[in-house]
């Protein structure tokens, strides 16, 4: 049987997501060096910045899913979303003090949380069952392609505009510029997007959603957990003997094997369900022994080499399983509530971060750098113990 080919839409989606972290990346590469030498921002500015940008994307994810089932219209938000961070791009070039960052970056953020959850269930809306892991790694693959080309550009304008970071701002609004304009003109609103009839979205059930729902979001909450933020391993590649010049290349790298193999996971997935066996459980249980021997090289790599080798194992990880977990949430949230189910699987990955930096960060000032790292693998490790005892439905 042949597989249905990947619908022109998810193309779409995912040339905008594209560039738009190509722009996002360039801002984000160079921000914490134009607060700290451009603006005096201390370490701890620096840091209730980011921690702020995570709290504003959480909340905003989770109602603009709710908000995409009641209306049962997506693309709007969509656009408002997308449309919010190219205007944010506007405002960092100009910012002359860091409250005018903080309100450059928290609508950045806005727009992030507002955009995710309606372009998923777009995504979910329109591709065929037998082929939404392929069409979810691919979306995946394209948005993180942007997370690679980013810091590149961002490093080359830096040399072509001879440091100047704000001339590099103003160069980031262009991708940003382009997505918008792509979403616009290129994607329409899915016919019969919610496979239901109209009136039958409820909050109740939006807040409440299903008990797969819910046990895909827990699963995704826990690998969140084992899996902080990508900030301590750039902390860590300076304890291994990198230059700070050379830092955004880590992104680089992990962003690089993140996207090339997210879309080949998704196709390996449907072929899996196609023949009658468990689509996600051998994928994931691969991604999350990454994540095991990622934690165990990085928590004690000593040299550039092996340090390299665990930002290596870490962007599989996340090829093996970013994807998955977003067709696994499509394939069990009823269609009516799919804007509410990703909203909540945002909400619930945010909040785990955020909670999951902040006790890594802890561990590592309590206990030194290897910390965070084996506490991350025997998460994992219980991660795997869940997925390994997953029984697929008949």
């Amino acid at each position: 049987m042949t597989a249905s080919p990947i619908p022109r839409m998810v193309w779409m989606l995912g040339f905008v997501s594209l560039l738009m972290d190509v722009s996002s990346e360039m801002v984000n590469t160079l921000l914490p060096v134009f607060l700290a030498s451009g603006l005096g921002a201390s370490a701890l500015v620096i840091g209730f910045i980011e921690g702020l940008a995570v709290a504003v994307a959480t909340v905003t994810k989770a109602l603009s899913g709710i908000l995409a089932d009641w209306s049962e219209r997506a693309k709007p938000l969509a656009v408002l979303g997308y449309g919010l961070g190219a205007l944010s791009r506007l405002i960092f070039p100009l910012a002359m003090s860091v409250d005018q960052v903080v309100l450059a970056k928290g609508l950045d953020r806005v727009g992030k949380g507002i955009r995710g959850a309606p372009r998923d269930a777009m995504i979910a809306a329109v591709t065929p069952p037998e082929i939404r892991a392929a069409a979810f790694g691919l979306r995946k693959s394209l948005d993180t392609m942007g997370g690679f080309l980013g810091p590149l550009i961002a490093i080359a304008a830096m040399l072509v505009f001879a440091g100047d970071i704000r001339l590099v701002f103003w160069l980031a609004a262009v991708p940003a510029a382009l997505a918008v304009l792509l979403l616009i003109g290129r994607v329409h609103e899915p016919e019969g997007q919610t496979e239901a009839p109209r009136g039958t979205f409820r909050l109740r059930e939006a807040l409440r959603l299903t008990a797969p729902v819910r046990a895909v979001i827990a699963l995704a909450g826990l690998i969140m957990l084992a899996r902080f933020s990508e900030a301590f391993l750039l902390l860590k590649a300076l304890e291994a003997g990198f230059s700070p010049v050379w830092v955004p290349l880590i992104i680089v790298v992990l962003h690089l094997l993140y996207g090339a193999a997210a879309w080949p996971v998704g196709i390996l997935s449907d072929r899996l369900k196609a023949r009658g066996s468990d689509p996600v459980r051998v994928p994931l249980l691969i991604g999350l022994g990454l994540l095991v021997a990622a934690h165990l090289v990085l928590g004690f790599a000593q040299t550039a080499p092996v340090f390299l080798v665990g930002v290596a194992l870490w962007g599989l990880h996340m090829g093996f399983s970013q994807g998955l977990l977003g067709a696994m949430l499509a394939a069990v949230a009823p269609p009516a509530l799919r804007g509410s189910a990703f909203g909540s699987f945002s909400l619930v990955s945010g909040l785990v971060m955020l909670t999951g930096n902040m006790a890594a960060g802890w561990a590592w000032v309590s206990w030194g750098s290897p910390a965070p790292f084996v506490i991350g693998a025997g998460l994992s490790v219980l991660a795997m113990a869940l997925v390994a005892l997953k029984r697929q439905k008949p």
